[in-house]
C-alpha cells in the first residue's frame, strides 16, 4: 500500500518520469559506445547528441519534482530528502554525457581486443542504476525493499569498480594501443565507472530516507 497521497502522489509521477529519462539517456549512451566501438562514428556522434538531450529533459524534470516539493508536497522535514535524491539521480545522466564528450571529442582509437571487455563495464554500469531504479520505487511502496535494494545497488557498484579496474589494466597492458590512446581510455572508463559510482550515491539517500521512515 502506497505511504503517501495527494501531492505526494503527483510528486513520485515526477520522480518515475525523472528515472526513465535517465534511463533513457544511459540506453542512447550504450548505442553511442556501441556504434563508435564498431567504427561508425557519425552514428555515435548522432548518440552523443541524444545523451545530451536526455540529459537536458532529466534535468528540467528534475527541477520541476523540486517545484512540487517547494510549493508544498511533503513535511517540510522530508522534502530535502527528495530534492536531495533527485539531484544525486540526476548525477547519472550527468556522467554519461561527460563520457560520451570525452570519447567523441578525443576519437582514441579503438582496441579491437576489449570491444567486448568495454561493453561489460557500460553494461555493469547500467545494471547498477538499473537495481537504483527499483530501489527508489519501492519507497513509496515497502521501506524494507527500499533498503534492501539499495544494498544490492552498492553491491552492483563494486562489481562495476572491478570491471573497471580490470579493463583498465588491460588498456595499460596492451602493446597494440598508443599512450595518447591509453590515457584517453582511462578518462573515459574512470566516467563509465562514474555512472555505477553516482547510482550507489542516490541509493545511499535512498537507505537513509528508508532507515529515517521506519524509525
Amino acid at each position: 500500500m502506497p505511504i503517501f497521497g495527494g501531492k505526494e502522489t503527483n510528486v513520485f509521477e515526477a520522480i518515475d518520469a525523472h528515472l526513465g529519462a535517465v534511463m533513457e539517456s544511459l540506453v542512447a549512451f550504450r548505442a553511442l559506445m556501441e556504434a563508435y566501438l564498431e567504427g561508425d562514428l557519425e552514428k555515435a556522434k548522432a548518440f552523443e547528441r541524444e545523451v545530451s538531450e536526455l540529459e537536458s529533459k532529466a534535468d528540467s524534470l528534475r527541477r520541476s519534482i523540486e517545484t512540487m516539493l517547494y510549493e508544498g508536497a511533503f513535511l517540510p522535514a522530508n522534502r530535502g530528502d527528495y530534492v536531495r535524491l533527485s539531484e544525486l539521480v540526476d548525477q547519472v545522466a550527468d556522467a554519461a554525457e561527460s563520457a560520451s564528450h570525452t570519447l567523441i571529442l578525443a576519437k582514441p582509437r579503438v582496441p579491437g581486443e576489449l570491444k567486448s571487455e568495454i561493453l561489460r563495464l557500460v553494461d555493469a554500469a547500467v545494471e547498477t542504476y538499473s537495481l537504483l531504479v527499483k530501489a527508489v520505487n519501492a519507497l513509496n511502496e515497502d521501506v524494507d525493499e527500499a533498503i534492501s535494494l539499495s544494498k544490492a545497488v552498492e553491491d552492483s557498484e563494486e562489481l562495476a569498480d572491478s570491471v573497471e579496474y580490470e579493463v583498465k589494466g588491460k588498456v595499460f597492458e596492451s602493446e597494440t594501443i598508443t599512450t595518447y590512446a591509453k590515457i584517453v581510455w582511462n578518462q573515459i572508463l574512470t566516467k563509465i565507472g562514474d555512472i555505477a559510482d553516482r547510482a550507489e550515491d542516490a541509493s545511499d539517500q535512498v537507505m537513509l530516507m528508508g532507515i529515517k521512515r521506519r524509525g
